[in-house]
């Protein structure tokens, strides 16, 4: 059984040296441990500080490509290097790494394919009372778009199973964390959380600039998300508006007219036809867009297949 703990880094050379230090050698029921830095297009010495720490593996851009992409990278090469359970934290030492037992405890003993750590949101003393709130309220807004209990929607700090990360796919170019817990509840891939712990913080965030910027960055995330696992109950969701609405301006309408008036209020039947219209081309949008979604759940099984072939085919070549 062999774990690859991978770390998406750019220009943490400050920083990487400490994580890596605290990595653990030793797991009970795995054989073998591998590190895999995933080099983000770093300017500074990152490279160097993983290979003077024996780093097995690492992957290197020519520029910076996000942090989606380059966790996505980390997955493929860690697929190719043959690991059984993959090990996602972060290069400013964020998460305690003494927590990596319990984070693939779930993933050996069969209960779970994906294992999320979930911090102690309140207890954090480095996040102001805002980012609280709004971190678990997004957490909510996952909970309901991806079916499943995920604590800690935002953490970093999480574990795949070989079979799991096989199934993974990122399109957003901003993050991984939402749209990979919505991919997995979408597709039945079992997920839990485990409490973990956190270090002192070494510097601010890179990924949230501010508030604003994160929340708005997260809404887009899990809308689109959402939209392309879920577009019949999306676009239905959304025709509720205009639905709700063109029968109210109906019932005021009966409700005038029964009352013996002798305007016609065409206006108001103008609006509710309007509205009422506005709901049927929403459902008929999601239809075709149901439709569609079928092309790209048989494109994810034709991609898992090829991806299952290549692994078998390098496993082949090194016998």
């Amino acid at each position: 059984m062999k774990v690859i703990i991978q770390i998406p880094c750019f220009n943490e050379e400050a920083t990487l040296g400490r994580t890596l230090e605290e990595l653990p050698r030793q797991l009970s029921g795995i054989d073998q441990i591998e590190r895999l830095i995933i080099d983000d297009g770093s300017t500074d010495r990152t490279a160097d500080v993983a290979r003077q720490h024996g780093v097995e593996h690492l992957v290197r851009f020519p520029e910076n490509l996000g942090l989606a992409r380059a966790f996505l990278a980390g997955i493929e090469a860690a697929l190719v290097a043959g690991a059984d359970i993959i090990v996602n934290t972060d290069a400013d030492n964020q998460y305690c790494a003494e927590d990596i037992p319990k984070l693939i405890r779930p993933i050996l003993d069969g209960k779970a394919e994906i294992v999320i750590g979930a911090r102690s949101i309140t207890a954090t003393e480095h996040f102001s009372w805002s980012k609280k709130v709004l971190q678990r309220l997004g957490s909510a807004v996952v909970r309901f778009a991806s079916n499943t209990d995920v604590a800690d929607a935002p953490s970093g700090f999480r574990a795949f199973s070989r079979e799991a990360a096989m199934h993974l796919n990122v399109f957003s170019s901003y993050s991984y964390t939402l749209e990979t817990i919505i991919q997995a509840g979408q597709k039945n891939i079992a997920v839990i959380s485990v409490p973990v712990r956190t270090n002192p913080l070494l510097r601010p965030s890179r990924l949230a600039r501010n508030t604003w910027y994160y929340v708005t960055r997260s809404i887009g995330t899990i809308v689109r998300i959402f939209m392309s696992y879920s577009p019949l109950r999306f676009f239905v969701a959304l025709s509720g508006a205009p639905f709700i609405l063109g029968l109210a301006l109906i019932a005021r309408w009966l409700f005038i007219y029964a009352s013996g008036t002798s305007r016609a209020h065409v206006p108001s039947l103008v609006a509710a036809a309007i509205c009422l219209l506005s709901g049927v081309q929403l459902v008929i949008v999601g239809l075709v867009a149901d439709l569609l979604s079928v092309n790209r759940k048989l494109l994810e099984d034709i991609q898992l297949r090829m991806r299952r072939l290549q692994l078998r085919a390098e496993k082949n070549a090194e016998r």
